[in-house]
């Protein structure tokens, strides 16, 4: 069977290549964008914590809740590294 790839139907103009789909992804952050990673990365990890511990695993929703703390460690280290204002 032949396949072929097929173009997108909107070329992009200018650098905002994320709009396309199969674009290759951005390997430099900047400090801003790894920052609201690394707090979505924490509460999604909360989340998933909060969920195990409604299906009543344990074991699993101890290791998300204990895991979601060091992703916010990890955005104030990069907070204080990177010099961004202060959090109220």
């Amino acid at each position: 069977m032949f396949m072929t790839i097929a173009r997108p139907a909107v070329e992009p103009k200018g650098p905002d290549a994320v709009a396309v789909p199969g674009s290759p992804a951005i390997l430099e952050l900047s400090p801003r964008a790894l920052h609201a990673r690394l707090l979505e990365n924490a509460a999604l990890r909360r989340m998933r914590g909060a969920e195990r511990l409604r299906s009543n695993r344990l074991e699993d929703a101890d290791y998300w809740l204990h895991a979601a703390p060091i992703a916010v460690r990890k955005a104030c280290a990069l907070r204080e590294e990177k010099s961004f204002a202060p959090l109220p």
